[in-house]
């Protein structure tokens, strides 16, 4: 009796499992939403565009990177791994994210307490930056200029320094360079 029961049970499991019936993809039925159709590659409202960077303490960042080459294939330098990516609308378009670990207790993430930092990718950072002051949003330096792009860092509501950067080609196609 007991068999027949625990086959019953696997025959309707495997028969729920092999469903002729398609459940819909969350994400194919966003896609054809009409308001969810990708901007237009001239739009430059100034907001976060993607994820530009995780960077988190160590106490030892050698042996940080060494653990995570061994045990999760990152290969990473002194300066962190960079994993590059496709954006999807604009697949000529290639984004990088840096990840990074630091020396536990360096500067460059204060004012925050936190051990992390989080690096966004944006878009018009002049326009952004003004929004964000109008906002009170404490902005904590100038943005600075190198050949790979601008950066500024800020405060969110939580105490968590963020950093924000606009990679130099994005600069460079808003302008129409």
């Amino acid at each position: 009796m007991n068999r027949l029961i625990l086959s019953i049970s696997a025959a309707a499991i495997l028969a729920g499992c092999s469903s002729t019936t398609k459940k819909a993809d969350p994400m194919e039925e966003q896609k054809k939403d009409p308001a969810n159709t990708a901007p237009a590659t001239n739009d430059t409202t100034p907001k976060v565009t993607g994820i530009g960077g995780i960077f988190f303490f160590s106490d030892n960042p050698k042996e940080t990177r060494e653990w995570y080459k061994k045990n999760l294939g990152i290969d990473a330098n002194d300066y962190g791994a960079t994993f590059e990516s496709r954006n999807i609308d604009r697949p000529e378009e290639i984004n990088a994210l840096q990840w990074t670990p630091f020396k536990k207790g360096s500067g460059y993430f204060a004012p925050s307490k936190k051990e992390f930092m989080i690096n966004y990718r944006v878009q018009n950072m002049e326009a952004l930056v003004k929004q964000l002051k109008e906002n009170g949003v404490t902005v904590l330096d100038d943005i600075a200029s190198y050949e790979y792009g601008k950066f500024v860092h800020i405060m969110d509501s939580e105490g968590n320094k963020l950093e924000l950067w606009e990679p130099a080609d994005s600069t460079d196609d808003k302008a129409g360079k």
